[in-house]
């Protein structure tokens, strides 16, 4: 008997790694992998990539659709279909089309990722959340998501407005949205100019605003603003659901679990919340980005993934908690973002980072938080003393690459570690620098002759002249 249930658990694993390979689009059905460890190389193949930075001049999104309940022919459950679409894709390329169809038959899944037990309802909350498609060739597509209930009386089913885009810039998605739900209650041919004018406006640069005319019966020409964030390393995050589920000492220990790339999962009652607080997270791994698994919402039908054997960062809703809890699985930080808790740990998280540096970042986050105000500035105010952490422990990677009369770069390991005068600091680094956090990042400053002229290098250059300031005092003062 327990042979029998290793297999089946082992094929539940294949079945789980294959599908978020590509993490979808590819979600036809297919006969179950019979070894997880060929899996498990294909998904070390198919590394993702991170959300990629835009200058600007983009198109805003690809698709705007529309996701409702539709009943089964057999039995009284629904399940999530397409209803509407825009654009209508014509004229593409067989190979095309087939990418189009696999990505549009993913979306309903993650749009109403709770299962098909519905009911005609007469009040529901509206929520708002994403999530992230990754192709087969590793680029990345986000799914930003509104769930509402249509207007009308009596009992219905609520659906979803979905707007498929490449940029991560979450807080300018969801005020679309705010104009796409406004313009639902009037009628759905008012959504199509509105989407029409987005589609053809170039997306902006960091800090530009881009502004929209839209026609609207009974109020007339209307001029929406839509302004990018001048900080765009945070322009697809808000830590305020973070700050307001989590205590400062736990979001430190999943930022130090998802430094060494283990597995975490974050459970929660809602789509908004589960969405937010796994964005975030991942967010304070700046500069570097998270390249595995990611799924802010994991659907039912895919719940095997949170027994992969590879590092993942999923969130789950709190009705599924007994089969995550229940599910075979090994080094996981489960956290419980509506009871403050970790209901499973390794035990060690307190441990992984310098105490020092650890005490350093705290003590930074405790200071004024109860003062913030906007967005902006809890963004600035969390996200900073953990890229400082980054700028103290790696910021002088660039001085440790090596170049060739060709330009290309080799990264010097061992003295890049040994640079490091703090014996904690050097344990720390030593056991980072085998992570695919780091080796993406490296690979990538390896193929630059110039360090990016992004934040990151920013903070390192102000931090290299504050030592420079601090030494030239000491030498006076001696």
């Amino acid at each position: 008997m327990p042979r029998r249930r290793e297999k089946m658990e082992g094929r539940a694993v294949g079945r789980a790694l294959r599908l978020f390979r590509t993490r979808l689009p590819r979600l036809r059905a297919e006969p179950p992998q019979e070894n997880p460890g060929e899996a498990v190389k294909e998904v070390d193949r198919a590394r993702e990539q991170p959300l990629p930075n835009f200058a600007g001049g983009q198109h805003f999104f690809e698709y705007l659709l529309v996701v409702s309940l539709n009943k089964k022919r057999s039995g009284d459950d629904y399940e999530p279909t397409i209803t509407y679409q825009f654009p209508k894709r014509e004229n593409l390329l067989r190979g095309q089309q087939e990418e189009e169809e696999r990505l549009l038959s993913a979306i309903p899944l993650f749009c109403f990722p709770d299962g098909s037990e519905w009911a005609p309802l007469t009040e529901y909350p509206r929520e708002t959340f994403s999530f992230v498609l990754t192709n087969v060739d590793g680029s990345r597509k986000i799914g930003y998501c509104r769930r509402l209930l249509p207007a009308g009386r009596g009992p219905r089913l609520p659906k979803v407005y979905c707007i498929i885009s490449c940029i991560g810039c979450f807080g300018l998605f969801s005020k679309i949205l705010d104009e796409v739900e406004k313009r639902h209650q009037i009628s759905m041919a008012v959504i199509y100019p509105f989407m029409q004018g987005l589609r053809e406006a170039a997306f902006p640069a960091p800090g530009k605003t881009v502004t929209l005319k839209s026609f609207i019966p009974d109020s007339g020409t209307e001029f929406i603003s839509l302004t990018r964030p001048l900080d765009s390393h945070l322009e697809h995050v808000d830590f305020s659901s973070l700050l307001h589920c989590l205590s400062i000492e736990q979001i430190l220990q999943i930022f130090a679990s998802a430094v060494l790339e283990r597995r975490i999962i974050f459970l929660a009652e809602g789509l908004s919340t589960l969405s937010q607080c796994i964005h975030a997270a991942a967010a304070l791994l700046y500069p570097f980005s998270w390249a595995h698994t990611y799924i802010p919402v994991v659907p039912e039908s895919l719940l095997a993934t949170v027994c992969c054997p590879t590092p993942f960062m999923v969130g789950v809703q709190m009705r599924f908690r007994q089969e995550v809890v229940d599910s075979p699985m090994e080094e996981v930080l489960l956290v419980n973002l509506c009871e403050r808790t970790f209901l499973m740990s390794v035990g060690d998280e307190k441990d992984i980072l310098p105490p020092k540096l650890q005490d350093e970042i705290l003590y930074s986050l405790g200071q004024g938080i109860n003062e913030l105000k906007t967005s902006e500035q809890i963004n600035e105010h969390v996200s900073g003393p953990f890229v400082q952490f980054f700028v103290k422990t790696v910021g002088h990677y660039a001085s440790y690459i090596k170049r060739e009369a060709n330009g290309q770069g080799h990264f010097q390991e061992r003295s890049f570690c040994k640079a490091l005068t703090s014996k904690a600091n050097r344990r720390f680094v030593k056991k980072f620098v085998k992570t695919q956090l780091f080796s993406l990042f490296i690979q990538e400053a390896e193929k630059s002759k110039i360090p990016p002229a992004g934040y990151f290098q920013q903070k390192i250059l102000e931090y290299e002249e504050q030592k420079k300031q601090k030494k030239s005092r000491d030498k006076t003062v001696k």
